[in-house]
């Protein structure tokens, strides 16, 4: 990660800029206007961030991960998902800052080389912040009706869980 923000952005930057003053174009006036054609987008997406990361933030001082890890247990037993990462499951489809965090917690805890530290890291690298790509994308070319979207992505997060579980066990 270091390498790729010491290394490779500013030498993006400085590539685009070059190739730019090599073809004549008015590099500075052209990043002005895509950046004033940016604006509107973030303000569309600007409300469904706000609600997401409050929710995040309700959902994590409240105790209600907590309440919803005791209701979910049983399922995980069953589906051989270590009940310690059942917070992080339940975090990582809203907030990929806030899996980060839950993860930290689950690695204090316990050992990264053991098989909770591993399934967490697992799922927390292999998971993807639905509820978050969901606002952002749909938002960003106004569709309001997710249809089959949710439930299927929640479907396949649940999968990558109970798969996590699985292989992390195995090795």
């Amino acid at each position: 990660m270091i390498f790729f923000q010491n290394i490779v952005l500013p030498a993006t930057v400085v590539f685009t800029v070059i190739y730019g003053l090599i073809k004549k174009l008015p590099v500075f006036e052209l990043f002005i206007k895509g950046a004033k054609k940016a604006l509107p987008l973030t303000a569309e997406l600007l409300p469904s961030l706000t609600a997401l990361s409050v929710a995040v933030a309700m959902l994590t001082s409240s105790g209600a991960t907590k309440v919803l890890s005791e209701l979910l247990s049983p399922a995980a037993r069953l589906t051989g998902i270590p009940e310690e990462v059942l917070p992080l499951c339940l975090i990582a489809p809203f907030s990929g800052s806030g899996s980060i965090s839950v993860l930290q917690e689950i690695l204090g805890s316990f050992s990264p080389d053991s098989y909770i530290g591993r399934t967490a890291s697992v799922i927390a690298g292999a998971s993807e912040t639905t509820f978050y790509a969901i606002a952002v994308y749909y938002s960003s070319v106004g569709i309001t009706k997710t249809r089959h979207t949710l439930p299927s992505a929640l479907t396949a997060d649940i999968v990558s869980y109970i798969t996590a579980a699985f292989f992390c066990k195995l090795f």
